[in-house]
């Protein structure tokens, strides 16, 4: 890939998530898988509205060691190249922090109910990790059950973190995790969030093929862990 393309890319992208009120100050990081060996990522302590392309950093996928450029990669470089290394179809991943997205995140409440076509066909369900201490490598392992049947996954008490087959795939993935969470905690102001039928799920789960969208989705195992669900409450 164009190492120079994708690194303006990056900073686009930073610039979106920034100017969206999805990140704070030095929050954030974005990256891109350049090759099977190699990622450009963001570096910490850099404001992702007004980063710059030679900031980035080109890492070593396998040994974490930066290739190019100077300072330390982003502190949360250990979830990206875990989520690259278990995810191979994954070219690109987003973690931000958009306020209504982790109020949820904060309140220990996942994204799951099954009530916003969008929502269902592109991603399924939204999970909750349990919180680990942001920056440390237990943060991957509380990710990694959730890797395969997922490309958005809430962090507790942290953030969101997201993940596409191209740079634009995961911010607009992002970008509707913050939408979901809107009209979910709107819903719920208003007393109660009509979910759709069992039936209307199968339907917007097929329709993927028809949109041509690939990547992880959870499918009709989002239906049995509904019903899983209703039968301990």
């Amino acid at each position: 890939m164009n190492k120079d393309k994708l690194a303006h890319e990056i900073v686009e992208a930073g610039r979106r998530i920034y100017q969206s009120g999805f990140v704070a100050a030095n929050d954030g990081n974005i990256s891109v898988r350049i090759d099977t060996e190699h990622v450009l990522i963001t570096p910490s302590g850099v404001s992702k509205g007004f980063m710059e392309a030679d900031a980035l950093l080109l890492v070593n996928l396998t040994s974490g060691e930066t290739i190019e450029g100077q300072g330390r990669p982003s502190t949360e470089s250990a979830m990206h190249f875990d989520i690259y290394r278990h995810r191979p179809d994954v070219q690109a991943i987003v973690h931000a922090h958009p306020p209504t997205a982790t109020g949820f995140a904060v309140a220990g409440i996942p994204l799951d109910e099954l009530a916003l076509p969008e929502l269902i066909v592109t991603m399924g369900t939204i999970p909750l990790a349990p919180y680990a201490t942001p920056g440390t490598e237990a943060l991957p392992e509380t990710l990694r059950p959730f890797y395969k049947e997922h490309d958005a996954i809430l962090l507790a008490n942290h953030g969101a973190v997201t993940m596409g087959q191209s740079l634009t795939e995961a911010l607009f993935k992002m970008e509707s995790v913050e939408m979901c969470a809107k009209i979910l905690f709107t819903a719920r102001m208003l007393g109660r969030v009509q979910e759709l039928s069992d039936e209307q799920v199968d339907r917007l789960v097929d329709a993927r093929s028809f949109y041509g969208l690939k990547g992880a989705h959870p499918g009709k195992k989002i239906i049995e862990q509904r019903r899983n669900k209703e039968e301990k409450s």
